[in-house]
């Protein structure tokens, strides 16, 4: 049972039910994390505000979707690991291969593997990645701008599973298995 309940459109005040609708549109539905979040509008204006403002960032859709369920599987959340695996698949075609790969910071190419190590070593090392991550990083081509977005992801991403933790919401997609991530030389940055 739910921490904090889900608000639906009959039981949110008028700003909570815009933001409600607000999420309706720019996902096509609303997912209980988020209908647990409106209870406080100013979090979840200021989580889609954010959300919104990266999907026109430098990194592409599946980038952004492999930060997000690699911080999700960092953080040990089960609600945003399975949401953005269904995300993966379904809207990005990954493969479950590749959907795993990602929970381990791992790419068949070399700069998205870079991208998701880096994130990785920042979400471990609270942002503290020593200097050879990031010189191994821009051999694979990560710019500046997409170094700023990589913690703005994990940023963004941490909000949500973090609130997953404390309000526990229904978990309205299909569970996926946890996975122990294997020590990988993205500990050397911690």
């Amino acid at each position: 049972m739910p921490r904090i309940p889900q608000l639906t459109p009959d039981t949110a005040e008028a700003d909570q039910r815009d933001l409600l609708e607000a999420t309706h549109r720019q996902l096509g539905r609303v997912p209980n994390l988020y209908a647990s979040l409106a209870h406080g509008p100013a979090a979840l204006r200021g989580y889609l505000a954010l959300r919104d403002s990266l999907t026109h960032g430098v990194l592409t859709d599946r980038l952004r979707e492999q930060l997000a369920l690699l911080v999700a599987q960092e953080n040990g959340c089960l609600y945003c690991v399975s949401a953005h695996t269904v995300r993966g698949g379904r809207l990005l075609k990954m493969t479950d291969q590749e959907l795993r790969a990602t929970r381990r910071a791992e790419d068949a190419d070399p700069h998205a593997q870079a991208v998701l190590q880096v994130a990785a070593a920042v979400v471990r090392s609270h942002g503290r990645v020593d200097d050879e991550l990031l010189a191994q990083a821009r051999k694979e081509g990560v710019t500046n701008a997409e170094f700023a977005e990589i913690v703005a992801h994990v940023a963004l991403n941490t909000l949500s599973n973090y609130f997953n933790h404390l309000a526990e919401p229904e978990l309205d997609f299909p569970p996926v298995a946890s996975m122990d991530v294997p020590s990988t030389d993205v500990e050397a940055a911690r």
